[in-house]
């Protein structure tokens, strides 16, 4: 091991019930986008176009990667 090296802690304690890491929080963001969309598709296309669900859940995505 190299002198003066120090891991960094990559876990973190978020407002996720579980302590994650940077792919947890990707994998549950694309789980997320994932659900969304097929239930979007389901109930809402005929409404609303399926990109407005996409760009809801980019910003979610992003939220949870940062904050989760």
């Amino acid at each position: 091991m190299m002198a003066g090296f120090q891991p960094q802690k990559t876990e973190r304690d978020g407002f996720l019930p579980i302590r994650t890491n940077g792919f947890d929080r990707g994998f549950i963001s694309v789980v997320i986008l994932i659900l969304v969309h097929l239930l979007w598709m389901r109930f809402l296309e005929g409404v609303l176009p399926l990109w407005v669900a996409t760009v809801l859940c980019l910003a979610l995505a992003v939220f949870i990667i940062r904050k989760g």
